[in-house]
């Protein structure tokens, strides 16, 4: 028991955390203390049985291994090994290219793989693999980046994306792996703008250029807006714009709202697709989060019509620290393809996510 405890904790940490939460317990309190101090004032017969999750009975107790502590401890060290890797790639891509010898720590590469489980009315469970990654590179140049991403959100229809945690991997639309060069700066006061000049990563290689703007306003100590404006041109797939805004506020009792409308143009289509959804939110604990959802989807042709009418409730539990997560997403849609009939489903997914950034 003794040897486990001391491997498995920072005992100068815990002896400060001892000594603030059990004052005047030991003489050794205002004194430095040396490792063999340290190991008899963190053993399991110093410290007061209040200090530990199980009974007094149980102290000496043998380990129980388990199938699930063993599969626990995998996943565990899975985060500890890669998410420090990830990071390791985004600092060395960022030194190679900047030609510097120092990086920025807090870039945004990542990796999320998940693990989704559909089930619909009429169809069994469906369990499929889920991968997306980023590799951001944020000190080339100043205001420079190199992002390399595993998928093209202007290629991904506007429908798809409003639904995108409702859909496993297959239902999702595959636009390959891109890479740019992405030009930041401030235009007037404080409009947020960026350009990106790349090619999806294919043979031959698809070129594309876009430009985005967006802006955020407090209208008052309540109200806030958000707009964003976006073009982009694909050599194979044409040129399109988005415009998106969200408006919201703090409703009370921890719930946030926010209203969101989209609008797209499709030039190879001719048409418009837009959506409005109406989005609620709310922290119930340090773990979980629970954000139900209404939303209309519609386009121009052939004529100004809706297309699927949709609802869904999305808990999220944090199962452990900041990076492995869980989610039960309830969804119901009338889509206008099925006469608006409604069709049910039920979405569970674990996710994992891979990131040296210490701010996730």
């Amino acid at each position: 028991m003794n040897n486990w405890f001391r491997a498995r904790i920072n005992r100068r940490a815990l002896v400060a955390v001892f000594l603030l939460s059990c004052p005047g317990a030991f003489a050794q309190s205002g004194q430095v203390l040396d490792d063999h101090e340290l190991e008899q004032l963190l053993s399991a017969d110093h410290l007061p049985h209040d200090w530990f999750t199980f009974p007094p009975d149980e102290q000496w107790a043998e380990p129980a291994d388990s199938w699930w502590m063993s599969f626990s401890n995998w996943v565990l060290s899975q985060e500890r090994h890669h998410g420090s890797r990830i990071q390791r790639l985004g600092e060395w891509a960022d030194r190679t290219l900047s030609g510097s010898s120092r990086s920025l720590p807090d870039n945004e590469s990542y990796l999320r793989i998940g693990f989704a489980t559909e089930s619909e009315h009429g169809d069994p469970a469906q369990f499929e693999p889920e991968a997306r990654f980023r590799l951001d590179v944020p000190t080339v140049k100043e205001k420079l980046r190199v992002v390399i991403e595993s998928e093209s959100e202007d290629l991904i229809p506007l429908a798809e994306r409003r639904r995108d945690r409702q859909l496993t991997e297959d239902e999702r639309s595959d636009t390959q792996t891109t890479g740019a060069l992405r030009f930041l700066s401030e235009v007037g006061d404080a409009i947020n703008l960026g350009m990106d000049v790349g090619a999806r990563l294919r043979l031959p290689p698809d070129a594309f250029w876009r430009i985005s703007a967006d802006k955020r306003w407090k209208l008052d100590d309540d109200w806030y807006i958000r707009l964003e404006q976006r073009a982009y041109y694909y050599h194979q797939d044409g040129w399109g714009s988005r415009f998106w805004g969200g408006v919201g506020r703090d409703v009370g009792s921890g719930w946030d709202f926010v209203a969101i409308s989209e609008i797209e143009w499709i030039h190879r289509k001719r048409k418009y697709e837009f959506s409005q959804t109406f989005n609620f939110f709310k922290r119930l604990n340090n773990r979980s989060t629970i954000a139900p959802r209404l939303g209309i989807l519609g386009e121009s042709q052939p004529q100004v019509r809706e297309t699927n009418l949709f609802a869904d409730l999305t808990w999220r539990y944090r199962l452990h620290d900041d990076w492995l997560f869980a989610e039960v997403i309830p969804a119901v849609e009338f889509p206008r393809e099925a006469s608006f009939k409604d069709r049910g489903s039920l979405i569970l997914r674990i996710e994992l996510f891979f990131s040296g950034n210490i701010r996730r």
